[in-house]
């Protein structure tokens, strides 16, 4: 004989499933969150149910998981992805850098090339001249530049001259003003008195 359950006891069970309902949708939506926000939270903390909760109820057990896997799928995607980032600017990279060392091997050809003219040009020149022609060069450049060096220190001796030599003139030009305003004033006493 089974009796149906007291009214009472009906309204606790239904209250209790309508609470479990709710906690299941706080998990649902804190999951939901937790995914958006890409944060490290505890669902449990997020959802205000208790650990128990979630490791009882096998709805809230079975969300948690299949998040969690997606969680992992959605990782390993990222790290394939990253990985592929990677390796493609490593791949451009390595195409910059070959790009790169194929004009700096030109560069280096065409200065070679350069240098080797400029060498050829040099020899040239060196063959036209004798030994004696160029002890002869070598005897003149010195001897300029010791003219040029006691050229250097006349102009200096001359220059210290004319200073003294306009120094002397300023004071001399002084004197005579001096001397002038003298005569002037002795002329004009001299003119007063007759």
């Amino acid at each position: 004989m089974t009796t149906a359950p007291a009214p009472r006891t009906t309204a606790a069970l239904a209250a209790r499933r309508q609470k479990t309902g709710a906690a299941l949708q706080r998990v649902h939506d804190a999951i939901a969150r937790l995914r958006r926000e890409k944060a490290q939270v505890s669902v449990a903390r997020r959802a205000d149910v208790s650990r128990t909760f979630l490791y009882d109820n096998p709805d809230a057990r079975a969300a948690i998981a299949s998040s969690m896997t997606e969680a992992g799928e959605r990782r390993s995607g990222m790290l394939v992805e990253q990985d592929d980032e990677r390796e493609a600017t490593w791949r451009e990279r390595a195409l910059n850098a070959e790009d790169a060392l194929k004009a700096a091997h030109a560069e280096i050809r065409t200065q070679r090339t350069s240098i080797g003219e400029l060498l050829g040009q040099i020899r040239d020149l060196e063959a036209e001249w004798t030994e004696a022609a160029i002890q002869r060069i070598t005897t003149e450049n010195t001897t300029l530049k010791q003219r040029v060096r006691q050229l250097a220190a006349d102009s200096r001796h001359l220059d210290e001259r004319l200073q003294a030599a306009r120094s002397n003139l300023r004071f001399q030009d002084r004197r005579i003003a001096d001397l002038e305003a003298r005569l002037a004033e002795t002329g004009a006493g001299a003119g007063a008195g007759t």
